[in-house]
């Protein structure tokens, strides 16, 4: 299900949510333009609750995260050097994949986001912190931080809409090249790492020639530097030490790193992509208050259900809406957050899309294979024009 919120930004402008055709937009109450202003000072005066509030207790939280998951990763190793032994084995790539999760999404994902730079801690810094991802984390901050957190889920301005591969929206015009999105989709899953560190080339600048051959380089040399150290980590050195257990621990580390991904992949589809969520145009964007922005954060985000020990393993992401929200505040604080935003919701009559990941999944699944097919309403005739 996927929606347009269309808006003429005047004075008195009430915006409402149209649906593309046959497709049935989420139900929304049409806010006037100075109720929309009034809920952006509403959630400025929650961010403003939380900046007073963070403190210690958030600083020997993230401490605690850290080290927690540095133990977890030491364990894993340790236990894939006696992967000869099937339980070894086992317990090891269960504890790596772990580890790589929590390094991933609660650790990594949120001190790049500058979430604890107030600590002043230089070791969990954003302008000091590199990932264990095949992607850096300065192509990450300009592709995530600026243009995914800036224009969230405006078609043409936000890559993480389709990540230059999948059809994600109607907006998107169709080419036969999207009948395989279901399978696409299923490669980017396995290997998400990998679209995310070639996420920031822009590859379609680079055939129109907007970015020059020298910007292109200078990323792919800052990206192959990142991709042979985690290869040479993960792939050559610990296997090595391994001896004779060379392959149990490189079909271990091989088999983290896949869990990892699809996991990923899993939480940021369905925090994006479900029924529910609603998307945009550029068109909508010109002369967007700071309270026009806040709703689009809201309408175009979806939760996920479950309890503490899932939340921290999405990295807080399950509180999507939020994080689109306040994406620089300390992630533990967003199931506090949460409850006053869905009151706020309740009150303004918006949604507030929420469930649990399989079913949030499968509905991204059945938009993937619904979205590879043509429209209804294009001919033939079109066809062929695209495809020419």
């Amino acid at each position: 299900m996927t929606a347009t919120l269309s808006k003429n930004h005047t004075p008195d402008s009430t915006p409402r949510i149209h649906p593309v055709p046959s497709t049935p937009a989420p139900e929304a109450s049409g806010l006037t333009a100075a109720q929309v202003e009034e809920l952006g000072r509403r959630l400025d005066a929650i961010r403003d609750q939380i900046l007073a509030k963070r403190g210690a207790t958030d600083a020997a939280y993230i401490r605690r995260v850290i080290k927690t998951q540095r133990a977890l990763e030491i364990g894993g190793r340790a236990l894939l050097f006696a992967g000869v032994l099937p339980p070894a084995w086992l317990a090891g790539t269960a504890l790596l994949s772990v580890a790589k999760i929590l390094e991933n999404m609660e650790i990594g994902h949120n001190v790049l986001h500058g979430q604890w730079d107030w600590m002043r801690d230089p070791k969990i810094h954003s302008s000091n912190w590199e990932w264990d991802l095949v992607s850096d984390a300065q192509g990450w901050k300009h592709s995530h931080n600026y243009l995914h957190h800036t224009y969230t889920n405006v078609v043409g301005k936000d890559r993480d809409v389709g990540y230059g591969i999948l059809r994600l929206s109607e907006e998107q015009p169709w080419r036969p090249y999207y009948l395989g999105n279901p399978v696409y989709n299923v490669l980017l899953s396995m290997f998400f790492e990998w679209g995310v560190a070639l996420h920031d080339l822009e590859y379609e600048k680079v055939i129109s020639g907007e970015k020059t051959k020298g910007e292109v380089w200078a990323q792919l040399k800052r990206i192959g530097r990142k991709v042979g150290r985690q290869f040479t980590k993960d792939y050559l050195v610990f296997p090595a030490l391994a001896g004779p257990f060379f392959l149990p621990v490189l079909l271990g580390n091989a088999t983290a790193n896949l869990v990892r991904n699809l996991w990923s992949h899993a939480v940021i589809f369905c925090g994006h992509f479900p029924d529910g969520t609603v998307q945009f145009t550029e068109e909508q964007l010109e002369g967007e208050t700071r309270g026009q922005w806040y709703l689009r954060q809201m309408l175009g985000s979806a939760n996920l259900d479950g309890g503490p020990l899932f939340h921290l393993m999405t990295g807080n992401l399950s509180f999507q809406i939020e994080h689109h929200l306040f994406p620089d505040l300390p992630s533990n604080r967003y199931a506090e957050i949460a409850t006053e935003v869905r009151a706020l919701c309740a009150e303004y009559g918006l949604p507030y899309t929420t469930g649990r990941l399989p079913t949030q999944y499968l509905q991204v699944v059945r938009k993937l294979a619904r979205l590879a097919l043509p429209p209804k309403h294009v001919r033939p005739a079109d066809l062929a024009l695209v495809e020419s």
